[in-house]
């Protein structure tokens, strides 16, 4: 069975490149009738906190990417330090006791050398005596991850075939001074023991990709299907990490970005194939391949979202928002009318709200001087509201046989006396809707 997992950590809110991830994992899975594990990479009491862990869910459920089962590293912390045993017994596992200063000095010494700056494993020269020394004096090492100084390689599932050499690589820490399990070890013991089969992250992980893959390999484990997607880029190509705080899934919704439109950018979104609307999960499973996606950064702009939030509002039928348009106070005898008139001149659904305030309050007229007479003397044959079907028809001949107007002349003057705007709805569709014209 195919099983994938998304793993953030509770530390903040989800954002545009957190979903990408969980998106494809999310596909793979539904795709192949598979198993979908929410992870919840928690291993930090500091920063990990239960509100963010509820956001997650949160903006999970908006999108409709539900889960099959959720986990948690904090209940974990055994199993990671009987893998650490295992380790250490096999002989792939080292205590170092450099300090962070210590480290960026032999880092620095090595560039300039014209060397890569891998740890020299000066650590694997400590006698035992050495070590209670050190301890005595720095308290507890972190420990290290010997690895196998080979190449590693996989045929990646967006990349190809992938080759790192282990020996330009430091042996990765994974337990810190304190005690902290990182990240590598925890999520190799979880991939291995929840059956994971395939992982799609970002392509900055490749490097951490290749020193998983021994440690899988060293406990024991199924290696999984590697896919590593593209990094997004800003719509001018810069840089888009430091922006990704304003891109969090939470104000994007609160910008009126409606789910599918946000699903369907993001399911095509550095493929070859063209961002369209989906109007349903079901669409954008079918639609997805993940072996069309490219390894060049990926441009994201959040202004292309809008134009697909348009158009899913435009094809959303009326009982979808019935109850927003009761919330907004629009009587339930005009309420489905309205929306079939205004869903077509809204970017999101937020832009209601002005609609209805027109129709309820009316609008301050909007004319142009030479304009003043004819709408004056049309304001004098426009009876009040209601208004039925045909009373645009019926108002504007009257106009036009009044003052002689005609065509455009005539309509557009009207439109902007009426709404105070120069476009917007079909006026005989519209006008059966306004509560009141402000004169």
């Amino acid at each position: 069975m195919t099983v994938t997992r998304f793993a953030p950590s509770p530390t903040g809110y989800l954002h545009v490149g957190n979903l990408r991830t969980a998106l494809f994992n999310w596909l793979i899975a539904r795709a192949q009738g598979g198993t979908f594990i929410l992870r919840l990479d928690d291993t930090d009491p500091e920063r990990s906190k239960p509100e963010y862990a509820d956001a997650i869910k949160e903006d999970l459920e908006w999108l409709g990417l539900t889960w099959d089962r959720v986990e948690t590293q904090s209940s974990r912390l055994d199993r990671y330090e009987a893998a650490a045993e295992e380790l250490r017994a096999r002989g792939r596992f080292y205590e170092a006791f450099e300090t962070p200063t210590e480290l960026d000095l032999k880092r620095k010494k090595q560039l300039n050398m014209g060397r890569p700056p891998v740890y020299d494993r000066a650590a694997l020269a400590l006698s035992e005596d050495d070590k209670a020394k050190l301890r005595a004096e720095r308290g507890q090492g972190h420990w290290r991850f010997k690895l196998d100084q080979t190449r590693i390689e996989w045929d990646d599932g967006i990349l190809g075939p992938v080759s790192i050499d282990a020996a330009s690589v430091s042996d990765p820490v994974l337990i810190r001074a304190d005690g902290q399990f990182l990240y590598t070890l925890a999520s190799v013991c979880d991939d291995i023991d929840y059956g994971i089969t395939h992982v799609v992250r970002g392509s900055d992980h490749v490097t951490n990709t290749g020193t998983q893959i021994q440690i899988i390999s060293a406990l024991g484990g199924t290696v999984p299907s590697f896919a590593h997607h593209s990094l997004l880029t800003g719509p001018q190509g810069e840089a888009l990490s430091k922006r990704l705080g304003t891109l969090s899934l939470r104000d994007l919704r609160d910008q009126g970005v409606e789910p599918m439109a946000l699903l369907s950018h993001m399911a095509r979104l550095g493929s070859s194939q063209p961002v369209d609307l989906r109007e349903t999960l079901d669409e954008v499973i079918a639609g997805f391949d993940l072996a069309t996606f490219g390894a060049a950064p990926t441009k994201f702009d959040v202004k292309d979202l809008f134009p697909l939030t348009a158009h899913a509002l435009a094809h959303r039928p009326y009982p979808q928002v019935a109850g927003y348009l009761s919330a907004l106070g629009v009587p339930d005898a005009i309420a489905e009318a309205f929306w079939l008139v205004a869903r077509d001149n809204i970017t999101t659904l937020k832009g209601l709200d002005a609609w209805w305030v027109l129709c309820r309050d009316g609008a301050t007229p909007l004319i142009a001087p030479e304009d003043a007479e004819m709408v004056s003397i049309a304001f004098g044959l426009l009876p009040e509201p209601p208004y039925a079907a045909d009373s645009w028809k019926d108002w504007t001949a009257a106009v036009k046989e009044a003052t002689g107007r005609k065509g455009k002349g005539l309509f557009m003057p009207l439109r902007k006396a009426l709404t105070g705007m120069d476009h917007g709805p079909d006026m005989a569709a519209l006008m059966p809707l306004l509560q009141k014209v402000n004169r």
